[in-house]
């Protein structure tokens, strides 16, 4: 009888923490199918799974997913320009490349910046349109940039090309899921399947 009753005791005394562990976990797992759902068909789905996975948490809608993937990307951005500005190179050639790849990040970094500023602030209405579209021709913007600085390093032979191609291609894939996502976005908001 003792022993019955202190399997009802013990019993009582873990119900609430197997309670509130479940219900974290339950509570948890909607937003991360979100992102497992909205990442399956990205043009880089791994990666689009891999750097929005720990942003699970904070986004539970669409629109915070959209934002999320634009921070990742700008992000990204930052550091290769970062990257970019720290690697020493020889000859003209390669440093008016690098210059120019510099310069592209940059401007990169001013498209995604008012890209997040335009969902943050995203609207319904008759500006949704217009926000939506803004958003979407910076981030192909941003795209079009990485490809840009990449293509001045097409004549250009060895470490430094390979090392810019490596981290550039980096950045255009997630910029690149981050596009995805905010026409995802554009076309739930139409009704779009």
């Amino acid at each position: 009888m003792t022993r019955t009753l202190h399997s009802c005791l013990l019993i009582l005394l873990i119900s609430p923490t197997l309670l509130l562990i479940s219900t974290t976990h339950a509570d948890e797992a909607p937003k991360h199918d979100l992102v497992r759902r909205s990442c399956v068909h990205a043009s880089y789905p791994e990666i689009c799974l891999r750097t929005l996975s720990s942003y699970g948490g904070a986004a539970s809608t669409p629109r915070d997913l959209a934002q999320a993937a634009v921070r990742v990307s700008l992000a990204h951005v930052r550091r290769a320009k970062e990257f970019l500005s720290q690697l020493k190179v020889g000859g003209r050639r390669e440093q008016g490349a690098l210059s120019d790849c510099v310069e592209q990040m940059g401007d990169s970094v001013e498209e995604l910046s008012k890209t997040l500023a335009a969902l943050e602030h995203l609207r319904r209405g008759g500006d949704f349109r217009w926000q939506m579209s803004n958003a979407e021709t910076w981030v192909s913007a941003a795209l079009t940039n990485e490809d840009t600085c990449l293509d001045g390093f097409k004549e250009i032979d060895g470490k430094v090309r390979s090392d810019v191609r490596r981290k550039i291609t980096n950045v255009a894939r997630v910029t690149s899921n981050a596009l995805y996502l905010i026409n995802l976005l554009d076309d739930q908001s139409r009704g779009k399947p």
